[in-house]
């Protein structure tokens, strides 16, 4: 940016607070802060670059443009500095890692017969959230024990207590049966009680509660109820006897949060106490930490984490004091509508909490790095490996593998995932569906998929697989023009050579080949008649059986997906006055052809947009 302008923007940079963002030359977002007062902020960054620390140094050599947006207060600032950050990621935030959805555990309390599901949205509905959870996996962990303690049903069925027979998990106690009225509205809703009670702490008042019904069974004589009881009373003993901590006050609700860091990234470890018990743990990377303070860190970790977090309890306990910690205090007690204390214990129990949950940070960010490295070490000896038995002419970091899916010769589709440093990078993963072939014929849909793709290249811009920070700021149309160092071909020897055609026809000399065989996991090459067999042991035979299992899942899923898309719409299009928006709804509302089927006239009727008419055309039509 020339001088003169940028003096002359400075300067009628408004002093009122907001959002900025600093930009490089191609316009990619490269840092976004807030400021109580924007012009004093941004003018800072065109000051003397001695002053500044070196991640500040860095980034102002790169900044070429910058723009601001006005806010009323320095809260509302806060809230689009984190929307602004979550939006474009920028290489020199602190930022939570991979932060696009977090999971949610929903309990649809506005229904009759609530469920208890997962979710990565948050919505005004009447339902109660809980989370986020750091990952999927330790949400879907959560609600497996959940089940196992707590009879709520796990199904998507229209429950109308007139169904002829329950699932399995009504005989196994896993469920109390609403579907064929062995559960009223009311005693259903006592089970969901348990559980948000349960979420919240409060184990003392279900366990009163599944004792007064246990004595009550065994005095009418039930004693089958009674011992179902008395294992659930125990299961749920067991689970909160783990979760107690005897230093902690029985009333206290808080969360607990510590550090660990090590060069650009920190690990945040959240112990979640309510009612004086561990109700739960998280942990979350977070990245770009390089030279910034833990008191800067755990600011910015907070306004990312509780921007999206369903309940904030009246306590934050934290080992240092964190950035505009009155500002976040605010902005946590607006959003809670209720008093919240952000406390750095010096003495006592408080103190023993956030020590005891440092040394957890520590021993899982230690745990990370070991496992990191190892996988690395790995994932270097498995390409290492396939680049000398493939006698490939580079490493082959970039791996692209394609895979056909139909049921004879119908939807059928194709899939191209892609491994990066023997990892998946799911946001180059591409979908086909076959336009050209009819039936099966899966060497010509290969060609198909393979031309389509390559057709992609422009070879005057194409990227080479290593200038990661061009192909980041290039995004997805970059992902199409990158040179993949291998691409693999799930299939023997036939589906090889129908590949090979269409590199030759194209001039892709220079992108290796292969297919790997399932039947005896061997790897063919142009130009060489015998397959090459790697080891059973061998990492990189590991590394392509992933690639292609992958490459073979993703086919799937996609083929799956568009079967039942077009098993609903054949059997649905043909129903008149259903087009494309009662059909949504109706799939929305009751989950399946199968929901619809079973729904009365009166519940399909009262679907947004159906009426009573033609709600009777569908139930006569299924």
């Amino acid at each position: 940016m020339e001088t003169h302008l940028l003096e002359e923007r400075l300067k009628n940079a408004p002093t009122s607070p907001g959002v900025y963002l600093m930009k490089n030359e191609s316009g990619v977002v490269l840092y976004v802060g807030k400021a109580s007062n924007l012009r004093n902020r941004i003018r800072s960054y065109f000051g003397s670059p001695w002053s500044m620390i070196d991640k500040v140094q860095r980034l102002t050599a790169r900044i070429d443009d910058f723009e601001f947006m006005v806010t009323h207060s320095e809260q509302e600032a806060l809230l689009l500095e984190n929307s602004m950050i979550k939006k474009h990621k920028p290489k020199y935030n602190v930022r939570l890692k991979d932060d696009k959805t977090y999971p949610y555990m929903k309990i649809s309390l506005q229904e009759d017969f609530p469920r208890v599901e997962f979710t990565r949205r948050i919505e005004k509905d009447g339902a109660k959230y809980y989370g986020p959870f750091a990952s999927a996996s330790s949400l879907r962990k959560t609600m497996d024990a959940l089940k196992k303690l707590f009879p709520y049903r796990s199904c998507n069925r229209v429950i109308t207590g007139k169904d002829a027979r329950p699932c399995l998990d009504y005989y196994i106690h896993r469920c109390v049966g609403p579907c064929i009225g062995a559960a009223s509205t009311g005693e259903y809703r006592q089970v969901i009680d348990q559980v948000v009670k349960f979420m919240e702490g409060k184990d003392e008042d279900v366990l009163t509660e599944l004792k007064a019904k246990m004595e009550d069974s065994a005095e009418k004589l039930e004693f089958e109820r009674s011992a179902v009881l008395r294992d659930q009373i125990t299961s749920i003993q067991r689970v909160t006897e783990r979760q107690r901590i005897s230093m902690v006050n029985k009333q206290m609700d808080a969360d607990v949060i510590a550090l660990a860091r090590r060069k650009d990234i920190a690990w945040a470890e959240v112990f979640f106490i309510r009612q004086g018990k561990v109700i739960g743990r998280d942990n979350f990377l977070l990245e770009g930490t390089a030279d910034e303070t833990d008191s800067s860190v755990l600011s910015s970790f907070l306004k990312q984490f509780y921007s999206s977090a369903s309940y904030i309890p009246a306590e934050i306990l934290l080992p240092v004091e964190p950035e505009e910690s009155e500002l976040i205090s605010e902005w946590l007690q607006s959003k809670r509508e209720k008093n919240v204390e952000v406390l750095v214990p010096e003495r006592g129990d408080k103190k023993q909490l956030i020590e005891m949950v440092a040394q957890n940070a520590e021993q899982g960010l230690k745990e990370k790095l070991i496992k990191e490295s190892a996988d690395q070490d790995s994932l270097g000896k498995a390409m290492d490996e396939l680049r000398e038995q493939l006698n490939l002419p580079r490493l082959p970091k970039r791996m692209e593998c394609y895979d056909i899916s139909n049921i004879q010769g119908t939807n059928s589709v194709a899939s191209m995932v892609v491994f990066e440093n023997g990892q998946p990078k799911k946001a180059h993963y591409r979908r086909f569906k076959i336009k050209t072939v009819e039936g099966a014929n899966d060497f010509a849909s290969m060609q198909e998929v393979l031309r389509r793709r390559f057709a992609r290249f422009n070879k005057d811009t194409i990227v080479s697989s290593s200038d990661t920070e061009t192909l980041d700021s290039q995004k997805k149309e970059a992902a199409w023009k990158i040179v993949p160092d291998l691409v693999l071909i799930d299939g023997g020897k036939g589906q090889l050579n129908a590949a090979l055609e269409v590199f030759l026809e194209m001039g892709l000399k220079d992108v290796p080949l292969a297919s790997l065989a399932k039947q005896f996991e061997e790897l063919y090459v142009p130009d060489n008649t015998e397959p090459i067999i790697l080891d059973r042991k061998s990492p990189a035979l590991y590394m392509v059986q992933r690639l292609r299992d992958e490459a073979h899942r993703f086919a799937i899923s996609f083929h799956r997906d568009r079967r039942s898309t077009g098993a609903y719409e054949s059997q649905m299009d043909s129903i008149p006055g259903i087009g494309p928006r009662r059909k949504r709804a109706l799939l929305r509302k009751f989950g399946s052809l199968e929901g619809i089927r079973e729904a009365s006239v009166t519940d399909i009727a009262a679907t947004p947009g159906m009426t009573t008419t033609t709600a009777q055309k569908l139930k006569q039509m299924l």
